[in-house]
């Protein structure tokens, strides 16, 4: 009786000590993994149907990314070599839906946790999060990838994650361009059954000051993880060989600062717009339109 409690207590000890290897991970925060059901109601118009050309509305590009969007053709995406192409890390959350499969890495011979895997990104722009401690890639020699390299640690019971290597993706599907250089940090906490991530980039070739941007999910266990999706690509537009869709440069998209009636530095970003005292020079660009339109 007594070798069988010795043997039962030491069963126990060593499932105990598995937990407590993996608990010990996040023993600082929470634990990110299950299934995420995307909530978009915030900037609802630009995460589902996307904004309209011209439209930069609160982001705080400088003047090299607004003739880089300017001249975006969307016709682009229907390039053969570009039809598969995934939302890049700096904008993947943001895109329609996502709804999120977060699986845990776990170290298969001491059971500990050293990161995660997220899934359901438009293109399978899969992101892995590394929780282990390992350096970042060469800045010079690194491999740049849609998803980005991402490293993460708990800080006050938040996860802040920071991703380099990113490839030249958009900030949103008009154009707005991201450059490799950027920097994004992310910071995920959770509310009962609300996953928060607010990120946080850093671009020094196209933004004049951080961009800011938060996300939200609802857990959702009922979920089923998306179904891997298979690009198939085919001639959708004839072109001539060699030839790259865009637009002249000095192109100005009017049409919605013509439809709000307003000037076309309102639509057209940089950090000016990002602040509240913003509104105030907005009602008086409307106040004026108005007066102008009186007068014709």
């Amino acid at each position: 009786m007594h070798v069988c409690n010795l043997k039962l207590t030491a069963f126990i000890t060593a499932i105990l000590l598995q937990f407590s290897v993996i608990n010990s991970s996040f023993a600082q925060g929470f634990d990110i993994s299950g299934m995420w059901a995307a909530i978009v109601l915030e900037d609802w118009n630009d995460r589902q149907p996307g904004p309209l050309l011209g439209e930069y509305f609160g982001i705080p590009i400088n003047a090299a990314a607004r003739q880089k969007a300017e001249t975006w053709d969307s016709l682009i995406l229907s390039q053969p070599e570009r039809q598969g192409q995934p939302h890049p890390a700096q904008y993947s959350f943001r895109g329609p839906r996502p709804h999120l499969s977060i699986i845990q890495i776990v170290d298969p011979v001491t059971r500990e946790l050293v990161g995660y895997e997220t899934h359901g990104t438009y293109g399978n722009a899969d992101r892995t999060i590394w929780l282990d401690g390992r350096p970042h890639p060469s800045k010079r020699y690194g491999l740049h990838t849609w998803n980005g390299f991402s490293t993460g640690e708990w800080v006050d019971g938040v996860l802040v994650v920071t991703t380099t290597h990113m490839k030249y993706g958009v900030y949103q599907r008009n154009g707005v361009p991201a450059s490799p250089e950027g920097v994004m940090t992310e910071y995920w906490f959770r509310n009962d059954n609300y996953l928060t991530m607010v990120s946080y980039i850093e671009d020094p070739v196209y933004l004049e000051e951080p961009f800011v941007r938060s996300q939200t999910w609802l857990w959702n266990p009922p979920q089923t993880g998306q179904e891997a999706q298979t690009f198939e690509s085919v001639e959708e537009v004839f072109t001539e060989k060699g030839w790259v869709p865009h637009l002249p440069i000095g192109t100005e998209h009017t049409w919605w600062a013509d439809r709000l009636g307003l000037p076309l530095e309102a639509t057209g970003g940089g950090s000016i717009t990002i602040y509240p005292e913003y509104r105030e020079s907005l009602r008086q660009m409307r106040e004026e339109f108005d007066r102008n339109r009186l007068q014709e």
